[in-house]
Order: C-alpha cells, then sequence, then structure tokens
C-alpha cells in the first residue's frame, strides 16, 4: 500500500501466525511484522523492511457501480500470483455472518481459497477492494460469489492501526432492524426502506438521548442468511 512496506490483507491470513514472510514479485523475500490487526472487520496491516517500493493505486470504493469490470488478484491454491476478471454484482453486502462489520462488494470474478488479502481493482488497475470471502455451499471453491472489503473501509482500518494499532468504532448502543414490506405497511409507508430501533442498550447513548425500541405487532419471517466461506486455506 506504500512505498516504505506497509501491506494490507485479511486478519485471518496472518491469525495465530508465527512467522511471516512475503515474497514480492521480483522474487525478493522480507520478514514482515504485524502493525495491527482488527478482527471484526477481518484486516491486519503487516511491515517490511524496503523502501522505494512500488505500491498499488487507491480508487474511492463509494463510486464503484454495479457492472464494472473487476480484476481479482491472489494465490489460489497455492499455484502462483493469478488475476481473475468479473464485474460487480452487488454493493453494499451485509447480514452474510461473515464478519461483525460488513459492507461487502460483491463479485463473480472468480474467488479461490488463497485469494484472501488480494487486491481487488478496477480495469484502470486501481484499488477498489480487498478479496476476503466466497460463498461455496461446501464445495471450498469458487461459485461465482465473491466478496470484497470496500478500499474505503480498509484504508480506515489500515490508516488507525498504522497510527496507534487498534481501531476504536463509535458506538450508538442500538440494535437496527432492516425495514421489511411487512414492517413498512405497519408503519403505513409505500417502500421498504430505512431501519428500525430493534433494541436499545440501557443506560447507552442512544436511550440517553431520548431514541425508544419501536415495538410492532405484525409478522414476518427472517430470511436464513447464507453460509460464507473465507476464502484463505482452510485451518488444520
Amino acid at each position: 500500500m506504500t512505498p516504505n512496506g506497509y501491506i494490507l490483507t485479511n486478519n485471518h491470513v496472518v491469525d495465530s501466525a508465527t512467522g511471516i514472510r512475503v515474497t514480492l514479485a521480483d522474487k525478493r523475500e522480507f520478514k514482515a511484522k504485524v502493525i495491527g490487526t482488527d478482527p471484526k472487520s477481518d484486516l491486519a496491516v503487516l511491515k517490511i523492511d524496503a523502501t522505494d517500493l512500488p505500491c498499488i493505486a487507491v480508487t474511492d470504493s463509494s463510486k464503484v457501480q454495479v457492472g464494472d469490470y473487476a480484476l481479482a488478484v491472489g494465490d489460489p491454491f497455492g499455484v502462483g500470483q493469478t488475476v481473475t476478471m468479473g464485474i460487480v454484482s452487488a454493493t453494499g453486502r451485509t447480514h452474510l455472518g461473515i464478519e461483525d462489520y460488513e459492507d461487502f462488494i460483491q463479485t463473480d470474478a472468480p474467488i479461490n481459497p488463497g485469494n484472501s488479502g488480494g487486491a481487488l481493482v478496477n480495469d484502470r488497475g486501481e484499488l477498489i477492494g480487498i478479496n476476503t470471502a466466497i460463498l461455496s455451499h461446501g464445495s471450498g471453491g469458487n461459485q461465482g460469489i465473491g466478496f470484497a472489503i470496500p478500499v474505503n473501509m480498509a484504508r480506515n482500518v489500515m490508516d488507525q492501526l498504522v497510527k496507534s494499532g487498534k481501531v476504536t468504532r463509535a458506538y450508538i448502543g442500538i440494535l437496527p432492524q432492516d425495514v421489511t414490506p411487512a414492517i413498512a405497511s405497519a408503519f403505513g409507508q409505500k417502500e421498504a426502506h430505512g431501519a428500525l430501533v430493534g433494541d436499545v442498550t440501557p443506560n447507552g447513548p442512544a436511550q440517553k438521548s431520548g431514541i425508544q425500541r419501536v415495538t410492532l405487532s405484525c409478522r414476518w419471517t427472517a430470511s436464513q442468511s447464507p453460509i460464507a466461506t473465507r476464502c484463505g486455506w482452510p485451518s488444520p
């Protein structure tokens, strides 16, 4: 990510590692130091002792649109650096049960075990996300549904980890719920947009400001989230 050797990857790639080595495209190898990790977003920052390194161009991931070309870079199944191509299938994917904080870019660019921590770039070679997980339905391989952490989120986490070694987040003290058609109907709304307050943490900031839990008499069925798999090597 920087000419002086800061590297962005997934937390699950380096979690519990006793030693980390980084191999560059020119075959040079370096021992890497873990600067910080953030399990809640599954991101980690490493540092190697090198200077004047080529670094990737970074773009604004909030401008990524469905249908944009996407190329996934990684080392699938350990065969060596590989690039695959697809499109951005969706943005803002949440409720997948992969991480605590989810705002994924979905792509059909083939992503397989070993792609974790790799770059998802646009057709100009600019970084838009960090390859993180796939929907595999037990097969362990690519099914055309892969997920990447948007670079805007990743860069924010990286900056905090480099600066202080940890990530600090704001705390509201509510449990938000998506507005379904049934909930929208109960409120007399024509469209299912926004969020409702499902619960409020006692003595939290939201409660102290007067926010209250919403109670409805309607019924609805929550759909089960699909099981997603991180795209790193399976643990022994």
